[in-house]
């Protein structure tokens, strides 16, 4: 009989950590942060220690104390043994949002990491561009090494062994196998690329997993080929993601398309929208917008960084050269006749100084895309800001001091505060937005990644399992309807 641990999404939205256990073998389905938990401990400058290994993460009750699964130089650092073997045999990622992919940082190189092709490329991203001390999720860089000295005697520490995981992209429906268990992904819509729910069959069960996923997103068919997949597998067990198993409502991208239409055609300068980075179909919808309102859409390097990596992909998706780079000012910010820089004892204008020297301020990732011709700044939006929808988000509140926009609006395109610190920060946008004169839009311009309380129990009606486990919600009882159905409801309880 096949057995299911739950370490993470019960009685919480995030933080999926689902292990598989057959005969012989064994899987994860993700291994992602509980939101929740975390912010119980942590804040932006109260962090695990990197030099605990997984210690302080496992005394947080942020990871499960699992022999056999985590990497050797966290371990044995802190005088914890390595096991030659691990004691599972892969993970499989739904998608890349960090409540279902963040703790694969800590996990041993040599298990299997099994994902969308657009999952892989959305962590690349997330690799390569962030600042995070716990962001490696494709490849492994060596902690806590030595290495002798090229010259002379003794020892330093070394610095850049990097170790490539154990990567395996998986295609649409396309059968693979870990032991005994043969497994498909099936994609479906939700709020990034590359989300995928698993059909996972054994002599004994057919387990389905949906991971996150929706129905009222530009991809629904997706979604729907999925059900439809599910059923035909007639599965004994069903994991069943509850976010908004409460809601009844949806706004779709369209019904966002159509507002925000509205908004940026009566507003006379600047338009600022805040959605999520790893959102290319709300990054689509502004686009769109953009399009149909004679504007040009403005995104962060960071957003360029993505867009650039699914050129290829096959996506609807706009090309780089569809949209303008917005450039920050960092470091010095050598932009041009506003920037002075004292050279040899003479202050001299920043457009007599060398380029390489601006570039110094910048990213060797940033670098790359400060030589497209469609970059503009600060100057350009406060020109001409009835020519542009810049995508501004949090961090880049503070660009609006150069900007100084006016008669401009700021359109809010992302999820509600779920917790304190999000509520914190809400409160300080808004005391931005005040400063600006920017009337913030903020009702209607979000589309969930979460099918609704209806869609999700009409799923699982449909699909029509032996048992449903909820998980990734907060208001499982909502399930219990389903027994009405002949439908068994478990409600799982953490491992420990």
């Amino acid at each position: 009989m096949t057995s299911i641990d739950f370490f993470g999404g019960v009685d919480e939205i995030g933080g999926n950590k689902i292990r598989i256990e057959g005969k012989n073998e064994s899987f994860f389905f993700d291994f992602g942060m509980a939101f929740s938990k975390a912010n119980d401990f942590l804040s932006e400058f109260l962090q695990p220690r990197k030099a605990n290994g997984i210690l302080d993460f496992v005394a947080l009750g942020l990871l499960p104390c699992i022999k056999g699964i985590y990497r050797e130089d966290y371990l044995r650092h802190v005088g914890l043994s390595y096991p030659k073997e691990p004691s599972v045999d892969g993970v499989l990622i739904s998608h890349s949002h960090v409540d279902h992919v963040a703790y694969v940082h800590h996990l041993r190189e040599d298990i299997p990491i099994y994902l969308s092709n657009e999952s892989y490329l959305i962590l690349k991203a997330l690799e390569d561009t962030g600042a995070s001390s716990f962001s490696e999720y494709l490849h492994l860089k060596k902690s806590f090494q030595i290495e002798p000295k090229k010259r002379g005697e003794g020892h330093k520490r070394a610095t850049g062994i990097r170790v490539e995981r154990d990567i395996r992209i998986v295609e649409p429906y396309k059968e693979f196998e870990i032991g005994e268990f043969s497994i498909k992904a099936a994609p479906v819509d939700h709020s990034l690329p590359g989300a995928s729910a698993f059909i996972s069959k054994t002599d004994e069960d057919t387990i389905v997993y949906t991971g996150d996923l929706r129905f009222h997103g530009r991809n629904p068919e997706l979604t729907h080929k999925f059900v439809e997949e599910a059923k035909k597998a007639n599965p004994t067990i069903l994991i069943s993601e509850g976010t908004r198993i409460d809601k009844n409502e949806n706004v779709s991208e369209e019904e966002i398309e159509k507002r925000a239409f509205t908004e940026v055609t009566n507003c006379k300068g600047l338009v600022l929208v805040n959605y999520p980075v790893r959102d290319l179909d709300r990054l689509l919808t502004f686009y769109k917008v953009a399009q149909d309102t004679d504007r040009k859409l403005v995104i962060s390097l960071k957003q360029a960084y993505i867009l650039n990596l699914f050129e290829d992909s096959g996506n609807d998706y706009p090309k780089l050269s569809d949209v303008m780079i917005y450039k920050p000012r960092k470091g010095w910010g050598l932009l041009g006749s506003d920037n002075y820089a004292c050279v040899e004892d003479e202050w001299l204008c920043a457009d007599d100084i060398n380029a390489e020297e601006s570039l110094r301020d910048y990213k060797k990732w940033e670098r790359e895309f400060l030589e497209y011709d469609n970059i503009l700044t600060y100057k350009d939006l406060q020109e001409n800001p009835q020519d542009y929808i810049f995508r501004c988000d949090f961090f880049e509140l503070k660009e609006l001091i150069d900007i100084k926009p006016s008669n401009g609006v700021y359109i809010k395109s992302s999820t509600e505060p779920f917790d304190e610190q999000m509520e914190i920060n809400e409160a300080k946008v808004r005391k931005w937005l005040e400063l600006f004169n920017l009337p913030l839009l903020n009702e209607g311009f979000h589309a969930s990644g979460h099918a609704n309380g209806q869609e999700i129990l009409d799923m699982i009606r449909d699909i029509n399992p032996e048992k449903v486990y909820p998980v990734h919600t907060i208001h499982k009882n909502k399930f219990k309807e389903l027994s009405k159905d002949g439908i068994k409801v478990i409600y799982p309880t953490l491992s420990i």
